[in-house]
């Protein structure tokens, strides 16, 4: 009995040595074994569960691993919505699988250490999810070559999806079901805290773990407050403890850190971006491509622990600042946009390289190089600070047409709140007009995502029929409504496209018939026919040009069609 015993400690002791010894060192596991692993867990202990959360693109379910959650995904859900939650996010760019060995790591450690689910001092852990990998088709074209300035893994998945596209600039958007799978396991816990596991470009520098906080002057001052004031700090001395020096990512001013870094713009086409519009404490790490890959997980785990421990210490504060956020989106009053990096510069003490411009042996030109002979402690520039271009009163609700499918599919996946309508009605609303915009040459993201975009705003009796949406903005998805249909918003539908067939002209003229009505529409509208006059005399190619002419007639008479660039989103105040 004694041998026997011996002998299952000493398999298991082997297995667990085993599985940390794989996570540990330079490789990083399949999407099949890495699955199969968690299976196995799920299986083995009732503290963890794995859920298949719903499709990827690839064809294979996206997974969320769960810590100490219910005795099934109903409750489990329930308990992370209820209490303080953590979700972390692994593989989106699946070259970069430093977060999925990291909490392959954890798990080891937290199941040898006897699975607590409260500290010395009471404490309780919150429920933790992790989506293992998220970009499975990324996952599945796995190879040792399309990561050329990184230091590791032997092998590692691709940062394109099945339908190559990079899915962290998909969030708002949601071109893939990818996109929907992650909304629906995000609003399935709500989480209190998020964290997208990266591995950074760019220059080299003595760090190998960085860090992206979600834009401050974007944020609700009480998340404000919590993150800068007191997570940061809190994690920074953290990491410390655990032989880490924890520095904002390395956004580069110019060439070189010598001449700063600036603070990222986390829009909502990224994880991060999205989690903050839901006031999620909001983390994006990056650790150093340049560093081992086993060091780059160690530094990724410690992240992690010090993310838990700090959800642990202050669950009570977070919950509470989170529900004031959300009543202060509820209750805003203006929303800005558009925002800027402004040139104000503070300085930051930095851990760099000295370089130097070389020329190179091959191409005879000078290259950029880092001596790490050479290290650096100095103060660089730090521009951490924008300003909103933009804004705009928010209205007291939103109407978008039933016809717009696509639009209601990611409002609904979202949880925001509306009342469709039932029966026609006839209102006065502010209505949105496009009046120019620029589209690329090349597609970016699957799209000819519009820029520069101006748009009036003009009351006009509009016909509502059945189908029609009305949104409240008073609600706790406020700033993702806003995001999405203020149509000048930096990652709003209108410049992803969802309204691109209502800025084409459908209905023109014939000059030689239309011609012979100028004359009554000029005598009816003077202002029209003194403005036409004036550019006769001012414009040589106008006063050329027939059809010219004849169109800015056409385009001012009752003849042109009134829904011409008007959009099918409506503001009433």
């Amino acid at each position: 009995m004694k041998l026997f015993y011996f002998l299952t400690v000493l398999i298991i002791t082997s297995q667990s040595v085993f599985s940390q010894s794989n996570w540990t060192g330079n490789t990083s596991p399949t999407y099949p074994e890495l699955i199969d692993h968690l299976k196995k867990l799920d299986k083995a202990h009732k503290e963890l569960s794995l859920y298949n959360m719903g499709p990827s693109d690839y064809g294979l379910p996206i997974y969320l691993f769960v810590i100490n959650g219910g005795k099934d995904s109903t409750r489990t859900f329930a308990k992370a919505q209820a209490g303080t939650s953590i979700l972390i996010n692994n593989a989106i760019h699946p070259g970069e699988p430093d977060g999925i060995n990291a909490c392959l790591i954890w798990l080891d450690q937290w199941i040898a250490q006897g699975k607590p689910l409260e500290a010395k001092n009471g404490d309780k852990l919150p429920v933790i999810a992790f989506i293992p990998a998220y970009n499975v088709g990324g996952m599945m074209n796995r190879s040792s070559t399309s990561r050329a300035n990184q230091n590791g893994p032997e092998e590692y998945g691709f940062r394109g999806s099945t339908r190559n596209f990079d899915l962290n600039r998909d969030f708002i958007k949601m071109d893939s079901k990818n996109a929907f799978t992650f909304v629906k396991i995000f609003h399935s816990l709500d989480p209190d805290v998020f964290i997208d596991n990266h591995v950074s470009n760019g220059a080299d520098y003595q760090y190998t773990l960085t860090y992206i906080a979600s834009m401050k002057e974007r944020m609700s001052p009480h998340m404000k407050d919590l993150t800068y004031e007191k997570c940061i700090p809190y994690l920074e001395k953290n990491v410390k403890q655990h032989g880490w020096d924890l520095f904002p990512y390395v956004e580069l001013k110019g060439e070189t850190p010598a001449q700063g870094i600036h603070a990222f713009n986390d829009l909502p086409r990224y994880a991060m971006g999205y989690a903050s519009l839901f006031h999620s404490i909001s983390f994006t790490v990056e650790t150093h491509m340049l560093k081992p890959f086993p060091q780059r997980v160690q530094a990724t785990l410690a992240f992690m622990e010090g993310i838990v421990s700090y959800t642990m210490e202050n669950s009570l504060e977070i919950e509470a600042q989170r529900n004031a956020a959300k009543l202060w989106a509820r209750n805003l009053r203006q929303y800005a946009f558009n925002y800027q990096l402004t040139e104000k510069a503070d300085s930051v003490l930095f851990k760099g390289y000295e370089h130097s411009f070389p020329l190179h042996p091959i191409t005879g030109l000078k290259e950029l190089t880092y001596d790490r002979t050479l290290p650096y402690e100095r103060m660089i520039p730090w521009f951490k600070t924008y300003i909103p271009k933009d804004s705009v009163a928010v209205p007291k609700y939103y109407v978008v047409g039933g016809q717009e499918q696509e639009v209601i599919d990611r409002l609904t996946a979202n949880h925001v709140l509306f009342e469709t309508l039932t029966s026609a009605s006839i209102d006065t609303f502010h209505v949105f007009s496009v009046k120019s915009y620029k589209s690329p040459v090349q597609p970016y993201e699957g799209h000819f995502k519009l820029s520069q975009i101006e748009v009036g705003e003009a009351e006009h009796a509009i016909q509502l029929k059945p189908g029609d949406i009305l949104i409240p903005s008073q609600q706790d998805a406020a700033l993702f409504i806003h995001a999405s249909l203020q149509p000048r918003a930096e990652d709003s539908y209108l410049t992803w496209n969802f309204f691109d067939s209502y800025l084409q002209q459908k209905e023109y003229f014939s000059n030689y018939v239309f011609k012979d009505q100028i004359a009554e529409i000029l005598a009816k509208d003077k202002k029209l026919s003194d403005e036409y006059q004036l550019r006769k005399v001012t414009d040589e190619k106008f006063r050329n040009s027939e059809w010219d002419q004849l169109y800015f007639i056409y385009s001012r008479s009752p003849y042109f069609e009134q829904t011409f660039m008007r959009l099918p989103i409506y503001q009433k105040f």
